[in-house]
């Protein structure tokens, strides 16, 4: 699907939940065509894709990443091989990008991949970003990543949000999971968001939206139940580290599915940190289990299939 923002001269490309949306500037005679994000690597031909049909013959000059987990910036290496385009990433992960650690950066801990690109440039919080005729705020939105900025165009009152703010909540909150206390840090995100003059809210994933204040009460009220029970964060993270590793795969046999959340660092972490009085395996089976009952996932003939 995508939809338009005449005055901004920017596409939202929004994609299924394996990837995240992008958002494509086409930048007109005058300026640089910028991607913001550009989901994961199994979708990677489908975003190169999507890129050409929009530009025709323009090239694509900049890809700029709000943060890097792997279904927002997946799609880097084939952009660069494709269109051989800058890459801008949060500065906090330059070091991580050049050296290209993949358990700082997060893809052996989640049991996800991100082929290598190469890093071109960096933004930091405070920078004002040029994408198109209109200039953007970058502001630091800690907490589902330590890392991760989102875009405000104060004239336009338009808010690119990426995972720090959904409609109805926000991602994972991953550092959590390694025992670090982030749930303040989300709080923080949120006010600060609630202090911006915005109209329209472009997440990293779900529809473009209107009403902050509304979906920033959920958010509030999301994270309120996450400190109060931080095992229900967990068990909640969990589920969708299953849940995306099936959109990536769309089935695998039980035995198989329970190697892989074995042999992933953050399951093992969450496992550890608050469901240790229940053996490992016991442990996943239930999660399966629950989310074959909320019917996102279907279990039989010895598979787990994706829904």
């Amino acid at each position: 699907m995508t939809s338009s923002f005449d005055a901004a001269g920017l596409t939202v490309f929004e994609r299924g939940w394996l990837s995240s949306n992008n958002v494509l500037f086409d930048g007109g005679e005058r300026y640089e065509s910028v991607l913001i994000d550009s989901g994961y690597c199994t979708h990677a031909t489908q975003t190169v894709a999507l890129v050409h049909n929009a530009l025709g013959a323009r090239r694509l000059d900049r890809v700029v990443n709000t943060h890097l987990h792997s279904d927002h910036c997946g799609g880097n290496h084939a952009l660069q091989a494709a269109f051989d385009c800058a890459v801008d990433v949060p500065a906090g992960e330059i070091d991580k990008v050049d050296r290209w650690d993949e358990t700082l950066l997060s893809y052996r801990d989640t049991g996800q991949r991100c082929p290598r690109f190469t890093r071109t440039g960096a933004i930091r919080a405070g920078d004002q970003l040029r994408c198109g005729a209109w200039l953007w705020q970058v502001i630091a939105s800690p907490g589902h990543d330590p890392e991760s900025v989102v875009l405000h165009q104060p004239e336009l009152k338009v808010l690119i949000s990426a995972d720090a703010l959904w409609e109805n909540g926000f991602g994972v909150v991953f550092p959590e999971l390694e025992g670090l206390q982030a749930f303040d840090d989300v709080r923080d995100t949120l006010n600060c968001l609630g202090r911006l003059q915005v109209e329209w809210i472009i997440p990293g994933h779900g529809s473009p939206f209107r009403g902050l204040g509304d979906a920033l009460g959920r958010a509030h009220s999301r994270l309120d139940g996450f400190i109060a029970d931080p095992a229900r964060h967990a068990r909640h993270a969990a589920k969708v580290l299953i849940k995306f590793h099936l959109l990536e795969v769309q089935s695998s046999g039980v035995v198989e599915l329970l190697g892989w959340l074995a042999s992933t660092k953050y399951m093992q972490v969450s496992h550890g940190l608050y469901f240790e009085n229940m053996p490992f395996t016991d442990w996943s089976t239930a999660l399966l289990r629950e989310l074959a009952a909320a019917r996102a996932i279907s279990i039989g003939d010895g598979k787990v299939r994706n829904i």
